[in-house]
């Protein structure tokens, strides 16, 4: 399963390839959401992409800003007492639950630095641009004979599904090609999308140990990840707009280093076809996931 990627967070670069137009609509009640407290995950690239576009998207993204620095400045102060408190009574007495206030302290003033630190940053960096499940990404889709960039969550609600029966099966971000006619069959041939990603990366067994590896195409490039999507209206908020990348069996580079799926890049050739699916045509739309790019995935420990 593709459990995070390094996408083109750009929508810029959807624009100028494909001819697209931006869900400026979308993307600004997101921005809203978000910094009115909602729990929405978006790429700090994405938020790079979107400075200075417009100014009430501007505004909300510096109140999402300032309402993060506000939360994890409190973490950081609640941790260092935490720790100094700990650190007070190890003093006087080693005991397990002093110290595991020590370990655990020292864990989330690590991790608040590091959000601190990464909010006040101006130059991008390349983790800047990974999704992972739940994460929202620029999603190119064609609706009603018009190309759109629209901002999709990284974990597709199934037609009928509840919030509920996401938790229950909190995989659908990856849909298996082997599922397409069950688990996927009111999504396949309906509603397509691409995703522009630059490399993947993936949980491995090593020695007993989980690691994360990190997938790239040789020679390098942007994949054209084929992707399914659904859009769900819910009462009283806004629509849900969700997406999954479609895995299919890995390549011998990418089994030997462990892992038993890969996604799939689209040729440039199939694009058109595949942004216009019809369920009468599933055998076509198999047939350009199976004739797909065959890059050489090269892999190294994730950083």
């Amino acid at each position: 399963m593709c459990y995070s990627a390094k996408i083109q967070a750009n929508y810029r670069e959807y624009v100028r390839r494909y001819g697209a137009d931006m869900d400026i609509d979308t993307f600004r009640r997101l921005f809203f959401a978000r910094a009115a407290g909602n729990d929405i995950k978006i790429p700090k690239a994405v938020d790079a992409a979107f400075a200075g576009v417009e100014d009430d998207i501007s505004a909300a993204i510096a109140a999402y800003r300032s309402q993060r620095t506000r939360k994890l400045e409190t973490d950081l102060f609640e941790q260092r007492t935490r720790l100094a408190g700990a650190e007070k009574k190890l003093a006087v007495k080693i005991t397990k639950k002093a110290s595991e206030d020590v370990r655990i302290a020292a864990d989330k003033i690590a991790a608040a630095t590091r959000g601190l630190d990464d909010l006040h940053r101006r130059d991008l960096q390349e983790g800047d641009s990974r999704i992972f499940p739940g994460w929202y990404a620029p999603v190119l889709i064609e609706l009603g004979g018009k190309r759109l960039v629209v901002p999709m969550r990284y974990r597709c609600r199934i037609p009928g599904w509840t919030e509920a029966d996401e938790k229950q099966k909190p995989s659908t971000y990856n849909a298996r090609s082997d599922s397409l006619a069950t688990a996927w069959r009111k999504v396949f041939g309906f509603t397509h999308g691409i995703m522009l990603a630059d490399s993947f990366f993936e949980h491995v067994d090593r020695d007993g140990k989980d690691v994360v590896l990190r997938f790239d195409p040789t020679p390098p490039q942007q994949m054209q990840l084929a992707c399914l999507w659904t859009r769900t209206e819910i009462p009283g908020t806004d629509d849900l707009w969700s997406f999954a990348a479609i895995t299919d069996d890995p390549p011998p580079e990418v089994s030997a280093a462990g892992h038993d799926r890969c996604v799939i890049p689209l040729k440039s050739s199939n694009v058109d076809a595949w942004l216009a699916p019809d369920p009468s045509r599933r055998a076509q739309l198999r047939e350009i996931l199976a004739d797909h790019e065959r890059p050489y995935y090269e892999h190294q420990l994730a950083a």
